[in-house]
């Protein structure tokens, strides 16, 4: 009995609460409120609320009357309401707010008298083109500030000199044209300024960020890395710029930059990154580079030099890059790889070589390679020397290359393959195909592509999956082992020359 009361006092409870959540909201246990196309921001949500997110309603503007009742709430997010514009103190009152986002609204300054507990602001989306001093006085907890597609032409530190705890500030995607220096805040780690219309950095401009460590530039109209970077700097983005020359010499402080991305510029050649010791990452891909960078860091782990003028592979471009992991050389011009160029690359696991001049595949690949894509090149032909030291290769891409036959030799020296890539190939669907496709299902290998071209009546055909080329060459082949033994029964036809029956009806083969 006591049981049953006490279960009745709890349903009522939850109930009575549910009773409380407004029309279009919902609310959990956890004291949230999500809310959807309203016209105003709602008034009887539960006392308790401490977070509150309303989307995709019509709210033009936002008042003290809004929030007079909403005096626990610590994370507060409008989304895509069109807001237009927010009451002088409206948020003043709200005492234990943490967050405030008011994403993809129409507001043109930054809402006045934020509480001193705000730590989270993110205006991102919207058409704020100025910043005042007066914005974010008192926000001493501020940590993160995100400004990102808004119309601000300018960063004055001034404005920002309050933020004393600020760790991350982005404001990418505006128009902004000049920064000046120094920024005061010597506990930023995450500072972006990505596609703005910035031409110059001032030397000053990084004296206070002693803390920083990551940093983007990206799409800009710099035409030189900037001077004086924080020594702290980890991760440094400087692509879709318009940089000709890069002086590593000056770089050469950054002792704990580990990734360096300098892609869709206009680099002619790369020499000197051995200066930043520590790099792990260089991106390079969409430059105008004719030879592979000199000079590369140890302990580099990635190199992206796709897209690019690279006409040839040398053995003294890798012979120290013992921990390369992942190189991506594809869209270049590479016609000669020396063999055994990689060699020394003992821990690379992909190689991207699509969409180059090579018509064999290079020779003697670090053996721990797990994926190797060489689609649109000219090959011709595979054989087991190219491929018998890839023990670990799991992926081969092969497509839109000129390949007619398949060496079932270099096949079975790739134990683990599991997806072989074939499309776009001229194959020549003889009988001799069957013996591969045999090594490869007793792999499990997933095998796209294999559409024949030759000849005329199996044009179309997949030599992969065709239960009729099978038992066509099944059928020839018996017979040929039968005509040995009898010299009256005629010589079996060359199993290569085998026409098929293109009106048989038999389903295509489904490997396992």
């Amino acid at each position: 009995m006591h049981l049953l009361c006490a279960f009745l006092a709890v349903l009522s409870l939850c109930e009575g609460s549910s009773l409380h959540c407004p029309g279009r909201c919902s609310c959990d246990s956890m004291q949230s409120v999500q809310c959807y196309r309203l016209t105003e921001v709602p008034s009887a949500i539960p006392p308790s609320t401490k977070r509150l997110y309303i989307s995709h309603s019509k709210i033009q503007h936002l008042q003290l009357s809004n929030f007079t009742e909403m005096l626990a709430i610590e994370d507060f997010i409008l989304l895509a309401s069109g807001t237009e514009s927010v009451e002088n103190g409206t948020f003043k009152i709200l005492n234990t707010l943490k967050s405030l986002e008011l994403w993809k609204n129409k507001l043109r300054r930054v809402p006045s008298a934020l509480p001193a507990t705000l730590e989270v602001l993110k205006l991102n989306d919207n058409s704020i083109n100025v910043l005042h001093a007066s914005d974010f006085e008192g926000l001493k907890k501020l940590r993160i500030l995100e400004l990102k597609n808004n119309l601000l032409s300018s960063l004055s530190p001034s404005t920002l000199a309050s933020l004393v705890s600020l760790q991350s500030l982005m404001v990418d995607s505006n128009h902004v044209q000049s920064v000046a220096g120094p920024l005061p805040l010597p506990h930023l780690r995450q500072l972006s300024l990505e596609n703005n219309q910035l031409q110059i950095i001032p030397g000053s401009f990084f004296t206070s960020l002693q803390r920083l460590q990551y940093l983007s530039f990206s799409g800009n109209f710099l035409a030189r890395i900037p001077v004086n970077l924080p020594n702290s700097l980890r991760s440094l983005k400087m692509e879709r710029n318009q940089l000709k020359v890069v002086r590593f010499q000056d770089l050469k402080h950054l002792g704990n930059l580990f990734h360096l991305y300098l892609s869709e510029n206009s680099l002619s050649s790369i020499n000197g990154a051995q200066f930043l010791a520590n790099l792990t990452t260089l991106e390079l891909y969409q430059n105008q580079l004719q030879m592979l960078p000199l000079g590369l860091p140890a302990r580099l782990q990635k190199l992206d030099c796709s897209n690019n003028l690279i006409q040839q592979v040398r053995e003294q471009d890798f012979q120290d890059l013992r921990d390369l992991k992942h190189l991506f050389l594809d869209n270049n011009i590479v016609s000669v790889f020396e063999s055994g160029a990689l060699q020394r690359c003992s821990r690379l696991s992909s190689l991207a070589l699509e969409q180059n001049l090579l018509q064999s595949i290079p020779l003697r690949l670090p053996g721990t390679l797990a994926r190797l894509d060489l689609k649109g090149n000219a090959i011709q032909d595979i054989a087991e020397p190219e491929l018998r030291d890839l023990k670990h290769l799991q992926v081969l891409n092969l497509r839109n290359n000129k390949l007619s036959a398949l060496d079932h030799k270099a096949l079975e020296s790739l134990p683990r393959l599991r997806h072989l890539y074939l499309d776009g190939n001229p194959w020549n669907c003889t009988c001799s195909l069957l013996r591969a496709r045999e090594v490869l299902k007793a792999k499990g290998t997933d095998v796209r592509g294999g559409q024949c071209v030759a000849p005329a009546e199996r044009q179309g055909e997949s030599w992969m999956s065709s239960v009729r080329i099978m038992k066509e060459c099944e059928s020839h082949l018996h017979l040929a082992e039968k005509s040995q033994g009898s010299r009256e029964e005629p010589k079996a036809e060359d199993p290569s020359s085998i026409a098929i029956n293109m009106d048989d009806d038999d389903e295509d083969y489904e490997i396992d």
